[in-house]
């Protein structure tokens, strides 16, 4: 009898370790983040419960709307090319080719690079008299330099090229292992029916991929409702607001007036829509993995 039992908790004894972190590092903070939705707390005074006000003055601020209003542009922007483009990149470093470990590095070079030396050499390709804007007039594409990063027609989008940039090579490396995963049967298969390299590429390649696209899908869709670095280093959320995405306003909202249970409040509606985000994914794209 005591033999069985041990059996039973020897499962969750090797759990615990792994509970116990998510617990302090993950759990807790939601908890104690819901709570201080709740409150007026500056970090100064002590918490004030206030109920659901701090959720009722958030859904009446027009620069709270504005900013949710960026992120699901930046969302829509960032995440399809995220999913699709490094595909093309995996398949193109799958080769088997003298020299493509070369190219599978460069890929990955801007995953590894600083962001503040990316925000830094980007504000210079944007920059009125930089490299983008002298490309565009030596092809006669524009009459007068554009204004990448200080107007509100495009500073939003040019930030999304940089997050693009960055992401690329990390998804890519996520999907060359999905490759070296599909059976060469396939390809012999489809080599014997005639099927040629586009054929192959999305009759085999991308249906088999799909469990990785899943996942690729979340985690980009994740880390475009929560980006920061890019638009606190290359534009602080301006013009007037125009790039300032949830988690800026969030952040501004927390350390620079200290309201800190209203941005909590803010953080909490982030977390739901990220979650329903991801269970729709999951339902949907997961549904046709099952197929």
């Amino acid at each position: 009898m005591n033999d069985l039992r041990t059996n039973k908790l020897t499962p969750y004894l090797f759990l615990l370790p792994g509970l116990i972190i998510l617990g302090a590092f993950i759990f807790y903070p939601m908890l104690q983040a819901f709570w201080l939705s709740m409150t007026d707390y500056n970090m100064i005074a002590d918490a004030e419960f206030v109920g659901t006000t701090n959720y009722e003055n958030l859904f009446q601020d027009d620069l709270f709307w504005k900013t949710l209003t960026n992120t699901f542009i930046y969302l829509i922007g960032v995440v399809p090319a995220l999913v699709i483009i490094p595909i093309f990149l995996a398949v193109l470093v799958n080769q088997k080719l003298k020299g493509i470990g070369f190219f599978r590095s460069a890929y990955y070079i801007p995953v590894v690079t600083s962001l503040v030396v990316a925000g830094i050499a980007w504000d210079w390709v944007y920059k009125e008299n930089g490299l983008l804007n002298y490309v565009l007039d030596i092809l006669n594409i524009i009459s007068e330099p554009i204004h990448w990063l200080t107007s509100t027609q495009t500073a939003i989008f040019a930030v999304m090229v940089v997050t693009i940039w960055k992401g690329l090579g990390y998804y890519m490396i996520i999907y060359l292992a999905g490759l070296q995963s599909i059976p060469n049967d396939l390809y012999e298969a489809a080599d014997i029916d005639g099927a040629n390299w586009w054929q192959k590429v999305t009759r085999v390649t991308i249906p088999m991929l799909m469990p990785f696209v899943l996942i690729v899908t979340i985690m980009s869709s994740i880390a475009a409702m929560k980006v920061f670095e890019e638009i606190y280093i290359m534009t602080g959320g301006g013009p007037l607001h125009s790039s300032e995405t949830l988690v800026f306003y969030i952040y501004t909202e927390a350390f620079d007036r200290l309201n800190m249970g209203y941005a909590s409040a803010a953080g909490v509606v982030l977390f739901l829509i990220t979650l329903v985000l991801s269970i729709i994914n999951i339902k949907f794209m997961g549904k046709d993995n099952t197929a």
